[in-house]
Parts: C-alpha cells; structure tokens; sequence
C-alpha cells in the first residue's frame, strides 16, 4: 500500500527531483527580500521528559500533535527526504529510508565511512510505501523533511512513534538547525544536536567574516528549467537557509517565472541549478544584468554532488556546500 503522503508532483519540482523537469505553463513570481528565512522550527520538544535519570520518555510536539518516544530507539526509519543525512550525522544508520530520486545519501562524498557505497533500504520515494515501513519494523520514524498529511502520519504513528514536522513553518521550511535539535531531541542526543549545530554555524561564521561583501546583497535562485521558464526558490524553502546564513538576502517566497518575467532573478547574484543549455543561451535570460556582468554561479545539474548537498541542507552536507558554493559566490560579486 502506497501513499502520496500530500506530496504533489508540483512540489516534487521544488525538491529539485531531476524526474521533475517538465513544468505546467509557468507564471511570473516576485516577492520582496529578506534577510531572514521563513520561521523556523521542525517539531518541538516539550520541557518534559529529561532529566539526571537520562533524556526518556521525549515528547515532541508537531504539526499533528504530540509524539512520545518511551526509550532509546534502536530501529529508526526515515520517512523524510533528506533525514538519512541527519541520522547518519549521529552516527544512526537508517533501517530504512526514503529515496530521494538521484540524491543517495551513501554515495555522496560526505557521506560516513560507514555506510558509504551501501545501499539502504528503501520505502518509496514520490509516494510512501507503508507496507515496506512496517515490514522494516521500525521503533522511531523520522518525517519531519517528508511533506505527509494527517492521513499518512496516523499510518505511520500507527507503526511506531512518528515524529512530523512543526504546524509553525510551511512543508520544506525547517531549517537545518532545527531538523538537527529535533532529530537529536527524539534519539536522546541533544548534546550532540546542539555540538554539530555550533560546528556548522562555525563554518557559516567564518565565511561571513571572510567574504563581508556577502552581506546585505541580494541572491535569487533559479531551479529547473523546461520551455516555459524556470522556478524561483524563495524563503518558503530550506534550500535558500545556507544563502541567508552567509548574510544574503532571498526572497520571501518562491514560484514559477516565465521567460517574460526572468527580471525576478536580475538580483546582486543569481545561483542556477539544473538549467539546460536551451535556457541558458537563451535571449531573455543572457540580456540579464546579472548574467552578463558574469554575477551568475551556475552549480550544474540535479545529478551532481552540490545538488545533493544542497538537497540533504544537513551538518554533513553543508560543509561540502559551503566548499564548492563560496569561492563561486565571492568571484561572482568581484566582477560586479
């Protein structure tokens, strides 16, 4: 028995899925900056449940209500997209996982010596196979990045504790942050949670105090692109959270833009991800001040390695993200 979990096959596009490139016909989309993300938060622990006895019975409020988790998880499945990445930066190894179509966690560069090359299982990928999820008889189910409604999580919270995302943040907006405190929160390892968050934000610091010329500027994302046009990703989408840590400004929201609103992306740098070579050379798009003042940073297409770091957004992948991402950001606003 399947499921699609609420996870429409146009919100598959803005997960930056390369099965995803065929778009409807596209729409102009702008929206005023902002410094800072969408708000943020996955699900949130309540004050309960710690303590010198150790951190169980953690309960954690979410979307859908609360989830107790009565004692350490040995068996935990994630139900999220890219939560394998999560699990992995606690040194957790999924039961089973949810494909994330050409972004396999263990054979990404980042990915821990001990799992890289495995193949996990799997319980689906655009639709949730809930049959294959109880049969990998899980104790803990990670879905906080998993885009399900109601119906799909009382299917899984009746397999076993279900931890969903925060009712605060819209479907794709936790931040990374967030997703690691709450991860850490359910496997009892809230110390660590909070360490790999200071690592990273670490990273992002010394960035920003390398590169102060980020600050302030503006950044517009272009995803995907097909005849019609291209997707602007905005602040509704964790994927712009890195461009906002390292000082840029994004917009608020994302949407499709058609070829005759391609100004939407005319911002101090624009970032594009799996172009093609039509889009690319086309007039509408190379007459873009951005584009022939050489402020464009194309990172590749969906099966390269900066699209899955970007699409797990995770401690492990990040730093990978910041590595490539950068050297390309600073040249780019030298040439302005």
């Amino acid at each position: 028995m399947s499921s699609s979990s609420g996870f429409s096959r146009r919100r598959l596009l803005t997960v930056a899925l390369p099965a995803a490139l065929s778009l409807p016909v596209l729409v102009a989309c702008q929206s005023d900056p902002t410094v800072g993300n969408a708000p943020s938060g996955a699900g949130t622990p309540s004050e309960g449940g710690s303590g010198a006895a150790g951190p169980f019975p953690v309960t954690i409020e979410h979307q859908f209500g609360s989830t107790t988790v009565p004692a350490a998880p040995t068996r935990v499945l994630t139900a999220g997209f890219n939560e394998q990445d999560f699990a992995l930066a606690f040194g957790v190894e999924p039961v089973g996982v949810r494909e994330f179509l050409g972004y396999d966690a263990p054979q990404r560069p980042w990915a821990p010596a001990s799992v890289r090359g495995k193949q996990l299982p799997t319980v689906g990928a655009n639709e949730l196979d809930f049959e294959k999820v109880a049969a990998l008889d899980p104790d803990l189910i990670l879905a906080v990045n998993a885009y399900i409604d109601r119906a799909a999580y009382e299917k899984l919270a009746a397999i076993a504790p279900t931890v969903a995302q925060s009712g605060d943040v819209a479907a794709g907006a936790t931040s990374w942050q967030d997703q690691t405190r709450v991860t850490g929160r359910a496997l009892g390892r809230e110390q660590r949670a909070d360490e790999l968050v200071t690592e990273v934000e670490g990273r992002f610091a010394a960035a920003r105090s390398a590169h102060p010329a980020f600050a302030g500027k503006s950044a517009a994302f272009a995803l995907g692109s097909s005849a019609d046009g291209s997707y602007s990703l905005g602040a509704d989408d964790y994927r712009t959270g890195w461009l906002v840590d390292l000082g840029f400004m994004v917009p608020r929201t994302g949407g499709d833009v058609s070829f005759e609103r391609l100004d939407v992306f005319d911002a101090d740098v624009l970032i594009g991800e799996g172009l093609d070579r039509d889009f690319l050379q086309n007039r509408l798009f190379t007459a873009l001040d951005v584009v022939r003042e050489k402020r464009f940073v194309d990172v590749g297409g969906f099966d390269q390695d900066f699209a899955g770091a970007l699409g797990f957004n995770s401690p492990l992948s990040l730093p990978f993200l910041l590595d490539q991402a950068v050297p390309k950001l600073a040249t780019a606003l030298q040439a302005d």
